[in-house]
């Protein structure tokens, strides 16, 4: 309980009124004698209004409050948060809310001013932002009362407790199933490359036809009509698709508001989402996390949600990547070749452990190193060299860079194909080569 403005500005008008008694009786200024008596008898009918104004506001109930809390939450955008008041007041009153909330999640237009009427239910609202992903609680809500006589308010806790879950903002793509894949693709700047050979998955047998290879010729069928017929492929759609996700200390830098591990979890969901509408399998499988998640290839939407539920309480680490242990950990528990794209940050020191890990893999299966190149790359090297400090700048950038290419050709020159974007665009580059090696049929 705290004292209202009211009886502040009461208060500080009595100070200055006693103030003035006694210096005029310091400087043996004559005031009427009625002066004094009526001061002590102000003062003292303050206190006692104070006094039962304070009884009093003890005796009026609280408010009930109920909360309408979303079950889940997207990462990094608004959403409404909406809160309903019951009471028995005979009267109308004026009270502030303010409700408790996580530390990771801003908000607005709190606290609220919410004006309650007689045999009324009043509903408010409210938006807040998470900031992080995961299990987030809300504990209680405090509510400030007036008193009676307005000297007064009253704060209370209202214990209310509330829990929701904050995935990766990936809300977007529940409104892309209305309309077709590619449309929804082309919306993002990815293009889909023209098919430059032949499918691996045997569709049919037909005649053969202008156009065709000597190769596709089933020369059994062949003799069998004594007339060429050729075999008829398709894009395979039976594929494995494995994300092998770095959660090590890395992928803890920052773009914007988002960690490049949270723009990497995207970039998986994305690419998941459209493999799976695509007719293959997608899993995950993580290194440097506490504790390692491993997630088998499945088949159907319904892996989409399975991927969201395991993953949206998933956080980076202090941890250091140690990619051999990671690959020797995948290996075991995956046998069937697949497509395994290692999402990381690369770093000039990954030479031999990175190189001999990746080699290891690509005796099984096919490997897409996915790096993300930090944005404040790209700034400093367009950034004009004006003094001293830039100019270290400009050529310390330089030569991370050149570090960094020259890891990449030496993972080329090993033919593991390398994917080298910034956090914001991985996604769409994700999901155009992996449409690029459906079409020209090496997955």
């Amino acid at each position: 309980m705290k004292p209202s403005r009211t009886l502040l500005r009461l208060l500080i008008g009595l100070f200055i009124l006693g103030t003035l008694l006694g210096i005029c009786s310091a400087l043996g200024i004559a005031v009427p004698r009625s002066f004094s008596p009526i001061y002590w008898g102000l003062l003292l009918v303050l206190l006692g209004l104070v006094l039962i104004d304070a009884l009093r506001v003890r005796q009026v109930a609280s408010p009930r409050i109920e909360r309408q809390l979303p079950g889940n939450l997207p990462l990094g955008r608004w959403s409404e948060v909406r809160l309903t008041l019951h009471h028995n007041y005979s009267h109308s009153l004026q009270v502030e809310v303010f409700d408790h909330l996580p530390g990771d999640m801003a908000f607005e237009h709190l606290p609220l001013k919410v004006d309650l009427h007689p045999g009324e239910q009043t509903q408010v609202s409210y938006r807040v932002r998470p900031l992080s992903r995961g299990h987030l609680h809300f504990p209680q809500c405090e509510v400030s009362l007036p008193s009676p006589m307005g000297l007064w308010r009253s704060r209370r806790y209202l214990p209310l407790a509330g829990e929701t879950r904050v995935y990766p903002d990936f809300a977007r793509l529940y409104g892309a199933q209305l309309m077709a894949v590619d449309d929804w693709i082309s919306q993002l700047g990815v293009r889909q490359q023209q098919r430059r050979g032949l499918g691996q998955e045997f569709h049919q047998l037909r005649e053969f036809r202008d156009g065709d290879t000597l190769r596709q010729i089933d020369w059994k069928a062949t003799a069998r009509k004594r007339t060429p017929i050729a075999r008829e492929y398709q894009d395979e759609r039976d594929q494995q698709i494995i994300f092998l996700l770095d959660c090590g200390r890395r992928m803890r830098s920052q773009d914007g508001e988002l960690s490049h591990f949270d723009h990497a979890l995207n970039a998986c969901l994305l690419l998941s989402y459209v493999a799976l509408r695509q007719g293959d399998a997608v899993g995950l499988s993580t290194f440097a996390s506490d504790p390692q998640r491993f997630i088998a290839p499945v088949k159907g939407q319904a892996q989409l949600n399975v991927l969201l539920n395991a993953l949206y309480d998933l956080h980076s680490t202090q941890q250091p990547a140690d990619f051999s242990a990671a690959v020797e950990n995948f290996l075991s528990r995956q046998r069937r070749r697949a497509l395994v794209v290692l999402v990381t940050n690369l770093r000039d020191e990954d030479d031999q452990a990175l190189l001999g890990a990746v080699k290891r893999l690509g005796r099984q299966h096919r490997v897409l190193v996915a790096s993300l190149r930090e944005e404040v790359l790209d700034t400093l090297r367009q950034a004009p060299v004006q003094d001293v400090s830039s100019a270290l700048d400009y050529c310390g950038t330089l030569d991370y860079l050149n570090a960094r290419a020259s890891l990449h050709e030496r993972l080329l020159a090993n033919k593991v194909p390398v994917l080298d974007a910034r956090p914001s665009e991985l996604g769409p580059q994700l999901v155009s080569s992996y449409l690029a090696w459906k079409k020209a049929g090496v997955l």
